[in-house]
């Protein structure tokens, strides 16, 4: 069958709701409790049945994101770094973002900051301290805007190759 990797990954997402299904099932139905001399309402439920079904979803789940692995692994896409397979795409945008992050605080933080003053051990207090940026904030922010649009730019053409980019699973 032929999938794009968005139909792949809510094929996925629909066999692990099953997945939970089946796992629910087990969970209510894998015992009961009874008093003593009670007539037990023993619920339907067999253990052969509910685990061949959890490992036929969990195959299937296998085929379709190696399917997936193997596409991200040999098509590419263009980006203003050059062409990049899927899962190189994936992980440049995981760096770039964890970069982003850390600009983000440092874009944030105020050029002079006092620290707490703490008394010394004879009662006498210090100096203040201060905290200094070492950075320019200007140039952080820039850094920030640029790491944001070339990540909102492979994200963007991710998600073309998501919609669009056809391959064959078989399941």
């Amino acid at each position: 069958m032929k999938v794009t990797s968005a139909v792949a990954n809510k094929m996925v997402k629909q066999l692990e709701e099953e997945r939970a299904y089946w796992n629910q099932i087990e969970v209510e139905s894998g015992t009961y409790t009874a008093a003593i001399g009670e007539d037990p309402v023993i619920p339907e439920y067999d253990y052969r049945e509910v685990t061949e079904k959890r490992d036929a979803i969990d195959r299937k789940i296998v085929k379709i994101k190696h399917a997936v692995n193997v596409a991200n692994a040999s098509n590419e896409v263009e980006t203003e770094e050059g062409k990049l397979t899927i899962d190189a795409l994936l992980v440049r945008m995981a760096q770039l973002n964890t970069r982003k992050f850390r600009l983000d605080e440092m874009r944030k933080q105020l050029p002079k900051v006092r620290l707490n003053s703490t008394a010394s051990w004879g009662g006498v207090s210090k100096a203040p301290e201060y905290r200094y940026l070492n950075y320019d904030v200007e140039q952080v922010k820039a850094d920030f805007e640029e790491i944001s649009r070339k990540i909102c730019s492979m994200q963007l053409a991710l998600d073309k190759y998501n919609q669009t980019y056809e391959f064959e699973i078989e399941i």
